[in-house]
């Protein structure tokens, strides 16, 4: 799955496609927490947002919890009752059919009430399950681990490469935007019409927004390469030899063991082409290589 799309600053809003927003839960009228963070001059990132839907302060207690339970009716009921059972509070979830169609897995973030709670949950349901006991009866499997979204606020000393500068307040979701004015008017105060990267993170309902450094020379190439190995290297081989530097790929297959896309963004401010430059020798290396490579279109981002 694609989880980052690229858009533009207007009106001081990041606006968010429908199909982020409902993924990541993002409701009309909800409160987004966010924390905004400084990367060091190195490298093609600025500064970069992680919006989330639940308060930092809550991290250390997150967790994923995926249940197993059989494809029956009363299954999800009774797997939400031995959680809140457990007086453990569900958050974002989502829950899918498996592909044999004899059960069901439903993927939670919850809020557990201390840390390491979890394998005192987990010996909990074996101890019942071992006893036949009714309450755990249509549940096969619990699996709980930490969340560990801390790890992205981790102080520079512990490793991190980049800084957090605030800490926002609450501000609400409304016409499917972020108002960044709301919270961080006077640091991001001349990113009005740039290029940012949003990427989500379903597995931890967190989404993050890249702003780019003002030099920054945004471009994204589609490709045709034929499905089978070795092609994408040959593909991305003329980027790299001109300092082209690499910021997200998406491959997709188009008619298997035959024709795959691939859809690169990537930043060429340290390259000494212009765009048609570019294209053209792309097309030239293309035109060379053992089966049908062509550029299906180059443009900028900027």
């Amino acid at each position: 799955m694609k989880n980052w799309e690229f858009t533009k600053i207007e009106n001081n809003r990041i606006r968010m496609d429908r199909w982020l927003t409902d993924i990541m839960g993002l409701v009309e009228g909800g409160y987004i927490y966010s924390s905004l963070f400084k990367y060091p001059d190195k490298g093609p990132k600025r500064y970069e947002l992680i919006l989330s839907m639940y308060p930092q302060e809550n991290f250390r207690t997150l967790s994923h919890v995926d249940i197993y339970m059989e494809d029956v009716p009363g299954a999800t009921v009774q797997s939400a009752k031995f959680l809140g059972d457990q007086s453990i509070n569900i958050l974002n979830s989502v829950s899918l059919n498996g592909i044999s169609e004899t059960v069901i897995i439903w993927n939670i973030m919850c809020e557990l009430n201390f840390a390491g709670e979890g394998d005192i949950i987990k010996e909990r349901f074996s101890q019942l399950k071992a006893a036949g006991d009714p309450s755990v009866s249509l549940i096969k499997y619990i699996s709980i681990k930490p969340a560990n979204i801390g790890r992205m606020f981790r102080k520079e000393s512990e490793g991190q490469i980049k800084e957090e500068i605030r800490h926002g307040s609450p501000t609400t979701f409304h016409s499917g935007s972020f108002d960044l004015g709301v919270e961080y008017g006077d640091i991001l105060n001349d990113v009005e019409g740039s290029e940012v990267m949003i990427t989500v993170d379903p597995s931890s309902w967190l989404v993050s927004v890249v702003f780019f450094k003002k030099d920054t020379k945004l471009i994204k190439v589609d490709i045709n390469i034929p499905d089978c190995p070795g092609t994408i290297n040959v593909a991305l081989e003329p980027l790299a030899e001109e300092k082209i530097n690499i910021i997200s790929v998406f491959s997709k297959i188009v008619i298997s063991y035959q024709m795959m896309t691939l859809e690169v963004v990537a930043d060429m401010k340290n390259s000494g082409l212009t765009m048609d430059e570019l294209r053209s020798k792309l097309d030239r290396y293309l035109s060379e290589q053992n089966g049908v490579f062509t550029v299906a279109d180059i443009s900028s981002l900027g």
